[in-house]
């Protein structure tokens, strides 16, 4: 991560389960993440929760020649002060693989929205992020 990723290095994110189906990225607070309201800053939110998503996209796109992806859209809502331990998930592997699928098996461009939700160590969702990937195979 230090090398193709070195702000989320710095920012101490972690993947902590990766599946064909599913990720789960952590990020917790901590002086490289505050905001001035003693929570985790919403970019640094951001990154992990698309990171959740981006990690599962690179894995499908392994193999059966190069597909670009790019994120292309992004939406957020936050409910809860992110403080301590938050992981993101995403379920969305599965759309993925479909999405990078079509464009290589058609030549065109195939787009996949992504939620990634963010949950505190009680379990209590804090963020739900929207990630809209564009797949196109070259």
């Amino acid at each position: 991560m230090l090398r193709k990723l070195p702000l989320a290095w710095l920012a101490g994110l972690r993947l902590t389960a990766l599946t064909s189906e599913v990720a789960t990225v952590t990020i917790r607070y901590k002086y490289l993440t505050q905001n001035p309201f003693r929570s985790i800053y919403f970019a640094a939110l951001a990154m992990a929760a698309e990171l959740a998503s981006g990690i599962q996209a690179m894995m499908h796109t392994q193999g059966g020649g190069p597909v670009s992806m790019l994120v292309v859209g992004l939406q957020a809502e936050f409910s809860k002060k992110a403080v301590g331990l938050i992981a993101f998930t995403c379920p969305d592997g599965d759309a993925i693989a479909a999405a990078i699928a079509e464009s290589r098996a058609t030549g065109e461009g195939r787009t996949v929205v992504c939620t990634s939700t963010g949950r505190d160590e009680a379990g209590d969702i804090v963020a739900v992020f929207r990630i809209t990937w564009s797949f196109k195979a070259k």
